[in-house]
């Protein structure tokens, strides 16, 4: 595999009134290219911040964020705009799917912001939703819900997809259907970032991070992930 993420001695520090703490205290980390790969750690860890970091949401205080051959550290504003458009997906706990639109019409958002959307009939195959195509948001499950976030964070086929938590408010059973869609997308080379509390789903990942108190603790290749189905939730 060829690394493809590299973070050094990254920084983000937050001031709250005089008070100044560092919530990513010198990171240090590579990823390779199409690893699925899991970050853990306790509430307040730095964890979501370190997705945000890589999701070209918010900037660092300093370091260097590489991500591929760019240093998205360095972006302005509009870089990091077309970034986000283009080369990033994001999955999040809560699925954020618009109600009053279809699900056809939900992944088709991402054709008004980026262009290297994929073809929406294929992707609603992918994830198993194309007999839903017309259905409202309140009509499905939530695991069916959460397929549609995923099949809207792939149409614009990006090259890093974070998941903020992505099985959280899924039962068991469910959450492995959603596991087994997120593992599909790193066999096509997409990297794969899901930020959880879960250490059980550690064990299928390619890579495991884990963080404390802003510091990346280990960083270590699994060398027999599970198959998702050997797991017990």
């Amino acid at each position: 595999m060829k690394n493809f993420i590299e973070l050094k001695n990254v920084v983000k520090t937050y001031v709250v009134g005089e008070q100044k703490f560092n919530a990513l205290d010198g990171i240090d980390l590579s990823i390779n290219i199409g690893e699925l790969v899991v970050v853990l750690g306790p509430s307040g860890a730095g964890k979501s911040t370190l997705l945000n970091l890589l999701g070209g949401m918010d900037k660092a205080t300093s370091g260097s964020i590489f991500i591929g051959e760019d240093d998205i550290a360095k972006f302005n504003d509009k870089e990091l705009t077309r970034y986000r458009a283009n080369d990033v997906g994001f999955i999040f706990q809560f699925y954020n799917v618009m109600p009053t639109l279809t699900v056809d019409e939900n992944i088709n958002l991402i054709k008004d912001v980026t262009n290297t959307s994929k073809d929406s009939k294929e992707v609603l195959k992918s994830v198993e939703l194309e007999k839903h195509a017309d259905k409202f948001p309140q009509e499905l499950s939530g695991g069916e819900q959460q397929r549609v976030s995923i099949a809207r964070a792939i149409m614009k086929n990006p090259k890093v997809l974070l998941c903020d938590e992505p099985t959280g408010a899924l039962d068991s059973k469910t959450g492995v259907e959603v596991l087994k869609l997120l593992k599909k997308q790193s066999d096509s080379d997409t990297t794969v970032i899901i930020v959880t509390h879960n250490s059980l789903i550690a064990d299928i990942a390619d890579r495991i991070i884990k963080i404390k108190n802003g510091k990346v603790v280990s960083n270590e290749v699994n060398k027999h992930p599970k198959n998702i189905d050997e797991v017990k939730w």
